[in-house]
């Protein structure tokens, strides 16, 4: 199916670009009845832009975070570009990592390789090691050694508020989001010897 905003070929068939678009509309107008003050109040209209310009930020936010999920499951900057309607570089330049967005090395290691297939795996091994996990982007996991060993929990959560006190009651920590999943770490209180 051609995307409409670029001319190129989306996954999105036009049903469900049509429904998308409706989801984002209702959610910018929301259930407080924002539709209703429209026809009344000239000062709901600036509510409007104010909810409008939170949604545009979510969503950008939302763009980068499943391009960097899309190159984490191996998915080429070529690939990614297309679905876009751009370049291989464009896309590239647009949402791969600058320099100074990686992590410094040092008393942390790097793990490269890491995708959403393969992480879970890889944070289970670093955790019996006495490694826990303290940062992720694209393609790789950051880990700080310990003396103990650790468990590590990705949930997929929308709405993370009661989950996250939930999960931190039961010892959890939270290390950090990537839509459109959520990270946390606990301590096993098992020595790394044993």
């Amino acid at each position: 199916m051609m995307n409409p905003r670029n001319n190129q070929e989306s996954t999105l068939d036009r049903d469900e670009q049509r429904a998308l678009r409706f989801a984002i509309q209702q959610a910018v107008l929301g259930s407080e009845g924002l539709e209703e003050e429209l026809e009344k109040s000239p000062e709901a209209y600036l509510h409007l832009v104010a909810r409008a310009d939170l949604a545009v930020g979510e969503t950008a936010s939302l763009l980068h975070d499943a391009v960097n999920q899309a190159r984490r499951v191996g998915h080429s900057w070529q690939t990614i570009g297309q679905e876009l309607g751009v370049s291989r570089q464009a896309a590239q330049q647009r949402f791969g990592p600058a320099d100074s967005d990686l992590p410094e090395s040092g008393t942390r290691r790097i793990l490269q390789g890491a995708t959403a297939f393969n992480e879970m795996a890889m944070l289970e091994s670093e955790g019996q090691a006495g490694n826990h996990l303290v940062s992720f982007g694209p393609l790789y996991l950051e880990v700080e050694a310990s003396r103990e060993r650790w468990e590590h929990l990705r949930v997929t959560a929308l709405v993370l508020g009661p989950l996250r006190q939930h999960l931190e009651k039961a010892g959890w920590q939270y290390v950090g989001s990537w839509f459109p999943f959520r990270y946390f770490k606990r301590a096993t209180g098992v020595p790394v010897s044993e």
